[in-house]
């Protein structure tokens, strides 16, 4: 997507590795956003960071920062009080609003590359930058390194010779500042650190600047003085000196800048390119926001594997070329996909979420994250079960972080009693840290469990955990469980549920009791695995007493509901939840969806799709609760809508909102919780389900509605919000990638296959420890690998009939076609498969 002129005003493209925080790169060049010192910081600079250029021609020079008009409100921004800054006080000197910049900036943002293009007709060049953090699909080591990765290209456009120095400066954030020269192995650059505190300390910091650019100059320090002498002193360096020189302090400073310029010569329409990291090491994680005392500490991960930033740095310069031509790989064979620009944009800017300070690594490499950020601190700790129920891309793209997950949950959160703790806090311990379980949260481990098993195709975890995850489901029916989800066991849910809308319901609804359906049906599948036949039958008769029973009842003809008598206050009376739950005034129980036509209503169905599992609903009345969903909760226009909730859509924007009480149905006095907000996750789960039930258009038409919000000048399109920013919710969005596909897998079996929507495309695959494309057309079919291998022993297609050749990296070999299946005795692809 490129953005530019008005389009560029909110973005913020996070640049930083899984778990390592970021920094933020706005749409006019800015590094605005600096998230590594171990939390969300939405408002903090670091100092005057930042790239600038220099021209010398003909005895003239020429300098700007490497950014385009301010994207700040000029009046000043708004965040609280403070002495002389602010409202009232203009943009901030840290932005360099007030530096010579560049006319022009456009802004090319496909996570995980942005691309940015600088042109000023009052400078002699055409500057490029592309810039990123490896996304390296199944390699997390090098997909969580704590650096910003910037290749610059200089494209001298004049009619004369010129000379170039590209500089990048950054601040030492620490109060005592230590700066020191960087020179190894044809690299230079600064190393910026802590100077009065040690590497185990809480505040510790070291960053560095590195390049290995030849003809490099390094100004360790700028002028110490006061009011703005060191910046004052820098620019006049910079403009007029032939090379920058350089300045030492043997006293420590106090948050001393440095810079590192490198200079190219240039001949008219020559171009040259110029490559610089930044890396940080910010290596002591604490637990902020519990005020436990003595304060929890531990190591971020990416500190276990590097000394320092100096040593992270030299190793991404030394892997630059390889680890972008990687990244490079993986954005074209997205970008090259069969799908709409809406959908396309929609699946790779949530993978930024990845990059975020929602994510953290803790020193084990297990994986952690808050639901989103607020603007200082996490929002919602806990890689909390319902919210991360949506997050489709981790398990696909990085599934040994995923699997982390569900080892962390069945080690820390799961009780002896079978009941799991939605939230993990940290440090982490066996303990329930949310007051009670929560049904789709705990229904969605069990379901996720039998992902992770199919899609890793490893029996030895599934036999290793087992015994927890039926634990898991039979909590269920658990006389331990005091919500007695399903006391009489007859596969129903009617007790007090626990959900993602943070409240609880009470009676049955099509939406968690499809959860616990899905989850009985996986559970099954994995007891039938490990032969226990007690098991199987024991869950097979709940999966059916309850199927049979959810599309008999709790579908009213046009949609599934939640069937509650409101003013039944026994129903609540019994949970001793009167005092929260009922409503004196209206004689109800408040916070039900009763006959409410919500969003997540057939949620399981769009697992089921995912996870090559059978759908939990009656095929036509999900069809018929589809069309009903979209005629209600779709709005084109959100200003007759009257919500009291978050605002993530207004005025002419359209949205999808989460509960809707249509056909005169009774509306209850206080309804389901956040019923009139558009939260893009659900928007996404359910625009999928649309599109594998062949409402392609309908679809489509909800996810073009959701970026369209985020298109750059009214929101960041690499930031869509719910509680708070970089929601994990939001990357409900890759899932419509695999549904496009139509792609199954069971490695258990060295099986996949694929069924695009509209029966031909291209499409991007991950699943093992592989990914690579596919491209179907013409009944052929053709894989073709771009990172690891792929044990296969069937193929599915809709026309493996038709198939009468196999080729193996250019090799005929053997195949039989069974039931519309292509099989073959076993065989690992390496580069390609070709079938027609």
């Amino acid at each position: 997507m490129i953005y530019e002129n008005e389009k560029i005003k909110n973005i913020s493209f996070p640049l930083g590795g899984i778990g390592t925080g970021c920094i933020g790169l706005a749409g006019n060049g800015e590094l605005k956003e600096w998230e590594i010192f171990n939390r969300p910081n939405k408002v903090r600079r670091n100092g005057y960071s930042h790239f600038a250029i220099k021209a010398s021609c003909n005895g003239k020079n020429t300098l700007k920062v490497l950014q385009g008009d301010t994207c700040e409100n000029l009046m000043g921004a708004f965040y609280g009080e403070t002495h002389h800054g602010g409202i009232g006080y203009g943009p901030s000197t840290h932005s360099l609003a007030g530096f010579p910049h560049f006319e022009r900036v456009t802004f090319d943002g496909f996570f995980p590359l942005a691309r940015l293009t600088f042109s000023d007709s009052n400078f002699p060049a055409v500057v490029r930058l592309t810039a990123f953090n490896p996304f390296t699909v199944h390699d997390e080591f090098n997909a969580s390194l704590p650096a910003a990765f910037f290749e610059w290209e200089i494209e001298n456009v004049s009619a004369e010779d010129v000379e170039f120095a590209l500089a990048c400066t950054l601040q030492n954030p620490a109060e005592a500042s230590r700066n020191q020269l960087c020179l190894q192995d044809g690299m230079q650059g600064v190393f910026f650190e802590s100077a009065d505190l040690t590497q185990d300390e809480i505040g510790y910091s070291d960053l560095c600047i590195l390049t290995d650019h030849p003809d490099t100059r390094v100004q360790k320090y700028w002028y110490r003085g006061t009011w703005k002498d060191g910046c004052t002193t820098y620019w006049k360096n910079l403009l007029n000196q032939e090379r920058l020189a350089e300045r030492h302090y043997d006293e420590h400073g106090n948050r001393d800048h440095g810079t590192v310029a490198s200079y190219v010569k240039l001949d008219p329409k020559e171009t040259a390119r110029v490559r610089f990291i930044i890396a940080w090491n910010v290596p002591n994680a604490y637990n902020y926001w519990s005020k436990l005392d003595p304060m929890p500490t531990w190591k971020n991960y990416y500190a276990t594997q590097f000394e320092n930033s100096f040593a992270t740095a030299k190793y991404a310069l030394s892997h630059f070329r390889e680890l972008l031509e990687k990244t490079v790989a993986f954005a074209d064979a997205l970008a090259s996909c069969t799908l709409s620009d809406s959908v396309k944009d929609a699946i790779s800017a949530n993978l930024s979420v990845l990059k975020s300070p929602t994510v953290l690594r803790l020193e084990d490499g297990s994986f952690w994250g808050w639901e989103g950020c607020s603007a200082t601190m996490g929002s919602c700790m806990g890689t909390c079960q319902h919210v991360w129920n949506y997050a489709y891309a981790l398990p696909f793209l990085f599934p040994r972080l995923e699997r982390s997950i569900r080892e962390t949950t069945l080690q820390y959160a799961l009780q002896d009693n079978g009941a799991t703790s939605f939230r993990v806090n940290l440090p982490r311990e066996k303990k329930m840290s949310t007051k009670r379980a929560c049904v789709d949260g705990q229904m969605g481990e069990i379901i996720k469990c039998y992902r992770e098993w199919k899609i890793s195709g490893d029996d030895t975890w599934l036999e290793q955990h087992a015994k927890k995850i039926f634990k898991m489901l039979e909590f269920a029916w658990s006389k331990e469980n005091p919500d007695r989800w399903d006391a009489d066991c007859d596969g129903i849910l009617e007790g007090r549920q626990h959900h993602t809308l943070d409240l609880e319901l009470f009676g049955p609804s099509s939406w968690l009791e499809g959860f616990y359906l899905l989850a009985l049906d996986c559970a099954t599948k994995m007891a039938e695995h490990l032969g226990d036949t007690a098991r199987v039958e024991l869950y097979q008769k709940l999966y059916q007493n309850g199927k049979d029973y959810l599309n008999r009842e709790l579908f009213n003809g046009k949609y599934f509901y939640h069937k509650v008598d409101l003013h039944d206050k026994t129903r609540i009376e019994s949970f001793d939840a009167t005092e929260r739950y009922w409503n004196d005034e209206a004689n109800e129980i408040k916070y039900q969806v009763a006959n409410g036509c919500i969003i997540d209503q057939m949620l399981s169905d769009w697992h089921a799709a995912l996870i090559g599992m059978p759908s939990v609903f009656d095929s036509e009345k999900k069809k018929t609760a589809l069309r009903y969903l979209y005629q209600n909760n779709f709005k084109s226009s959100m200003r007759d809508i009257t919500n009291m909730w978050r605002n993530f859509s207004l005025g002419d924007e359209a949205g999808t909102i989460i509960c809707t009480y249509p056909d005169d149905k009774q509306t209850p006095s206080i309804p389901i919780s956040y019923c009139e907000e558009t939260m893009t996750g659900f928007e996404y789960a359910l625009a999928g389900l649309m599109i594998a039930e062949g409402m392609t258009d309908e679809g489509e038409h909800m996810v073009a509605a959701i970026r369209d919000r985020y298109d750059g000048e009214k929101r960041n399109p690499f930031n869509e919000i719910e509680c708070g920013s970089n929601y994990a919710r939001s990357m409900a969005s890759f899932a419509l990638l695999p549904i496009y596909a139509g792609f199954s897998y069971d490695l258990c079996e060295n099986r996949i296959g694929f069924a695009p929507i509209g029966g031909e495309g291209r499409y991007l695959f991950s699943v093992g420890e592989c990914f690579g494309t596919v491209e179907i057309k013409d009944q052929t079919c053709k894989l073709t690998l771009l990172g690891g291998t792929l044990p296969l022993k069937v193929l599915s297609l809709p026309f493996a009939d038709c198939i009468t050749n196999v080729t193996l990296d250019g090799t005929t070999i053997d195949f039989c076609i069974k039931e519309q299946s292509v099989v073959f005795d076993s065989i690992t692809v390496k580069k390609e498969l070709f079938l027609q």
